[in-house]
């Protein structure tokens, strides 16, 4: 890998809605690179103008990013460091840049990341669904009976499940996982950080009503959120049967130390993890 004084890529993340989210950080290094990389230069000119920069543009998008390899490859040997840049949030989050990135750090060029906006993480941190563990799934198949067979092979999934989806396709996503997941919770997020940034939360089947009943509803980017399966029978009834040996144990007198060992002994699991779950029970009487 190349020295950090040397030339290098910059992951950029720019703004998903708001500009004055875009980080003074990330303002910098577009204002000093020698070359932007963006998936539209059009879309970056816009951000460029609002910042007061000009800086030459490169566009690398999905159908030429393979082709640009090379001649990147060559500007930052050169000296010269880039910025690659997505329409909005942080490249290669289903956006274009993996193979650019892959391939650049093969040749060992110093690959240097500039946090910022992410829809699905700005998404699953209002949402109020669970973020312990979370699948981030990307865009969902367009066409139905592909989509519908991605749905039933989630269904056991017990984190919570986040898509993009277009405006065109979301009403049929809706549907979709209405008839494969059934009542489940689904959370939609829509128009992130702009002035009709839209939180909307039911059950697929109730979210297809409001967006009837009101057609705005249904513009903008949709990020897709929906909660998890129910934990299986055997692994809730595990948790029943932990719960309760901790109890028993602790009402016998049993030490919370030795109370986690005997438990981790009998039904697996990390001692460390039935520690604090005795712990806490003690605490709780």
């Amino acid at each position: 890998m190349s020295e950090p004084n040397s030339a290098a890529l910059y992951v950029v993340a720019t703004p998903i809605g708001n500009l004055a989210d875009l980080s003074p950080r990330a303002a910098a290094v577009l204002g000093e690179v020698a070359l932007i990389a963006a998936e539209d230069t059009r879309h970056t000119a816009r951000l460029l103008r609002h910042l007061g920069l000009s800086v030459p543009m490169l566009s690398l998008h999905e159908h030429n990013e393979a082709a640009r390899v090379a001649q990147l490859d060559a500007r930052l040997a050169a000296g010269e460091s880039i910025a690659l840049v997505s329409d909005a949030g942080t490249p290669l989050i289903s956006d274009p840049g993996f193979v650019l990135v892959r391939e650049l750090r093969a040749r060992g060029r110093w690959v240097v990341p500039i946090p910022g906006a992410c829809a699905l993480v700005v998404a699953l941190s209002a949402a109020g669904l669970p973020t312990d563990r979370f699948a981030f799934q990307g865009f969902l198949p367009a066409k139905g009976g592909a989509r519908r067979a991605r749905l039933e092979a989630l269904a056991a999934r017990e984190e919570t499940l986040v898509f993009y989806e277009s405006p065109h396709r979301i009403r049929d996503t809706l549907g979709d996982i209405a008839a494969t997941l059934g009542e489940r919770r689904v959370v939609l997020a829509r128009e992130l950080t702009k002035a009709f940034e839209t939180f909307l939360s039911g059950s697929a089947g109730e979210l297809l009503a409001q967006l009837d009943a009101d057609p705005n509803q249904a513009r903008g980017e949709f990020v897709v959120m929906l909660a998890g399966a129910a934990p299986r029978a055997e692994e809730a009834s595990a948790e029943v049967e932990g719960e309760a040996l901790l109890a028993a144990l602790l009402a016998e007198g049993v030490g919370v130390k030795q109370a986690a060992s005997v438990a981790a002994r009998l039904l697996g699991g990390a001692r460390k993890a039935w520690y604090a779950r005795a712990q806490a029970l003690k605490e709780a009487t």
